[in-house]
This record gives C-alpha cells, structure tokens and sequence, in this order.
C-alpha cells in the first residue's frame, strides 16, 4: 500500500470543463440519423442539457463541446432564438420564456469539430488549446448524474486536496466489464485508490478489477502529452484509457468510488429508466405517471 497520498497545493481553481460529443450514436439508430444522440430527449429536456447544467452547479462556468458533423442543432440549442423569444412574450408564455432564455445564458460555451472519427482520446486532445495549461474536468454526455448528484464536485475536491487527475469509478457486475475502461486499483482511503493502470474492455477473466472508469473526469494538462505519445488502441482508435495509463505511469492519478446513482443513456434500457424516473420527479407528472405504471403492471400481470 502507498499509505496517504502527499497533498499539494491547487494553485488554480478548475474553471474549465469540456465535453465530448462527436459520437454517431450508432446504438440509437434510426433515431440518431439526423440528429444528435446528444439531443435525444430525457422528457423535454436534451440529455447533453443536464451535463452542461451539472457543470454549472459545480461551478465550472467556461465548458467547450466537442462536436462533429451533423451536431449543428447542439450548439443552437444553447444560442439565443429571438424569434422564440418573441414568440413567447407575445403569447404571455412567460415562464417557458424564462426557461429558454436561462439555457443560452447559463455558461459560456465554446465549441470546436473533431474532424476525424479518432476516438474518445483524440477527442479530448483537441481542447488543448482551450485549456491553456490547466487542469479541467471531462463529461461524457452518455452518463446522466442521478438526484443532482454531487459527484463532479467531488471529484473536483479531490484534485484540489492532491493536485493530480482524477476519475470516477463504480463497481460493475462481472458480465458488464467488457463494456468499460477497468481500473487496477491500491487503495489508499476508504473510496480513494491510486490507479495503477486502466484496461479497455477487457475480458471478465483479464480484467483487474471490477471498478469501472464511468463518464466523469478531471485530469492535470499533462494528459496531453500522454495522448498525443500513444498509438492508437483497441477498435484501432485513440483511447482515453490508454492515456490515462501512460498518465499514471508519470504522475499518481486516482480513482474515486461513486456511490450514487447513475445512467448510461447510450443504451436503451438505461435512457428508458432515465426517463421514467426524471418522469416520476417531476411535479406536474409524477403522480399520473405512478398511476400509469401501477395500472400497467396490473393489466399484463407484471407481478
């Protein structure tokens, strides 16, 4: 065991988060054909929204989006529509006016194109430039932070108290490994271990652990120079994992355990559990919509 990992002093507060989105969401065909998997609705919200807006209640206020062809309603979805606006007001439609204004008004977002399909890894590596030498967080729009979860601002205390990169991680069943980036972690606290390598996809019988590398991050600029060294990896791509190995190699990175709830709206159960739930939050739907459940598994005699 390493025992308590030395502290250093956080010079600069992350300010700074980017959020990869170049994906063709090909899981979600025919749905993602003309449309961004990021835009897919979670009730009348788009699923990057609830990314962009855990980012601010973190208080990460400059976010960049990583995107691709085809990804252009992204970044009006975040712009201003005078002619909605006008819309709206003209109607007295103002608490709907309130809350489009609020979506182009809560950070300021940058966006740049990755112009070559190249992998998770690649796409981090064209926000170098935006971030200028900082430390800066990565969010996967496909993980969807249950309960407001506090867990960005977590991972965010960790960096600050050590200095260095840190991921989240969570404990998945053995036949769900194949499916991730697997930590081999030491421990040294109760939810903290220094990762020591982290494997893509690895075979149950392969992999280190069971702790699994889910879509939140927050990495020194050293990441960089990691992902530009590598050559490309599993699906011949450049392979956010494999940076963050050669990372470790140089300078600890840890590994924090996530407890909370969570969901992979890139698959389909997940998104469906995600709405259902979002559904059954909401003031003006969660009471019919329990109704409806109830009645549903009463009719096909679900239980």
């Amino acid at each position: 065991m390493l025992g308590s990992p030395a502290r250093w002093e956080a010079t600069v507060k992350i300010r700074k988060a980017v959020i990869p989105a170049a994906g063709l969401g090909t899981r979600f065909l025919p749905a993602t054909k003309a449309q961004p998997k990021e835009m897919l609705p979670l009730l009348d919200t788009p699923a990057i929204q609830y990314v962009v807006e855990e980012a601010v209640r973190a208080g990460l206020t400059e976010i960049l989006i990583v995107t691709g062809r085809g990804k252009r309603s992204i970044e009006d979805h975040f712009d201003r529509s005078l002619e909605l606006e006008h819309f709206l007001e003209a109607k007295e439609k103002f608490e709907d006016l309130k809350r489009v204004r609020e979506i182009s008004d809560m950070a300021e977002i940058h966006y740049i194109r990755q112009k070559d399909p190249l992998g998770l890894g690649h796409a981090v590596s064209v926000a170098e430039a935006f971030v200028g030498g900082e430390s800066f967080a990565v969010m996967l729009g496909d993980d969807i932070m249950a309960d407001e979860s506090p867990l960005l601002s977590e991972l965010l205390e960790v960096h600050e108290r050590y200095g260095r990169s840190v991921l989240a991680v969570t404990e998945v069943a053995r036949e769900e490994i194949p499916l991730y980036g697997i930590v081999e972690p030491e421990f040294v606290e109760d939810r903290l271990a220094r990762v020591l390598s982290v494997v893509e996809k690895p075979s149950p019988d392969e992999a280190p652990s069971n702790l699994a590398a889910i879509g939140r991050y927050v990495f020194t600029a050293e990441i960089f120079d990691c992902l530009r060294d590598i050559p490309p990896g599993r699906g011949g791509e450049i392979q956010l994992t494999d940076g963050i190995s050669v990372l470790a190699q140089q300078q600890a990175v840890y590994a924090w355990l996530f407890e909370g709830g969570r969901f992979d709206v890139g698959n389909k159960l997940d998104y469906l559990k995600a709405t259902i739930e979002l559904a059954l939050d909401r003031e003006d739907l969660g009471e019919e919509v329990r109704a409806y459940l109830v009645d549903v598994v009463q009719r096909r005699k679900l239980l």
